[in-house]
């Protein structure tokens, strides 16, 4: 590996461990293996860095998604069963990926100490919000018009940060793929026709 993946992964390391508050440029050198310069130089800061390493941990979390890993046989595309099998992945990601989640919601609460992070975070989510729409509709991202990313794919990272909540906080009593996937039939049952 070159200095600019050993920073990435050190600095993936670092925030497991640490955080984004107290990840310094330091202890990613550290734990890289590399110098203070090669940060500037490959990535124009720490917090350019520290949010590259993020996307790439959620990337990771999020490619455990998807219920055709494996090799099993995915239910149809926008179906309920499709729903429920898809958020029973999500689930199954959840002990695995508890670290990663636990920086998600550090980033949430934090106001103008990470501002430069999240602002580059922001534009992350709209990828984020294409990459679910692609997994319920079963319609591969480049396909996807603007409007399903712009509708269901919030409606899906809104269901997924809330769950997340649950699963962090009260794994025995977070709301399952089984009670979610009732949830919304009942919902569309309620709705009626128009």
């Amino acid at each position: 590996m070159g200095h600019r993946e050993d920073l990435l992964e050190g600095a993936k390391r670092c925030l497991l461990e640490k955080g984004f508050l107290r990840t310094t440029a330091r202890d990613i050198v550290k734990e890289s293996g590399t110098n203070l310069a090669s940060i500037g130089y490959h990535y124009g800061s720490k917090a350019e860095l520290l949010v590259q390493a993020y996307i790439s941990l959620i990337e990771g979390v999020g490619e455990q998604f998807d219920p055709g890993l494996g090799g099993t046989v995915t239910q149809p595309p926008r179906s309920l069963e499709r729903f429920r099998e898809v958020w029973t992945s999500i689930i199954r990601t959840v002990p695995e990926s508890r670290p990663v989640w636990l920086l998600s919601f550090e980033l949430m609460f934090q106001d103008d100490r990470l501002d430069q992070v999240r602002k580059l975070l922001a534009e992350a989510q709209k990828e984020s919000r294409a990459g679910l729409a692609a997994l319920f509709s079963g319609v591969p991202e480049a396909d996807l018009d603007q409007e399903a990313v712009e509708t269901e794919g919030r409606l899906y990272q809104t269901l997924l940060n809330g769950l997340m909540v649950q699963w962090l906080f009260d794994p025995d009593s977070a709301t399952t793929a089984e009670q979610l996937t009732e949830g919304l039939r009942r919902v569309i049952e309620g709705a009626g026709p128009g």
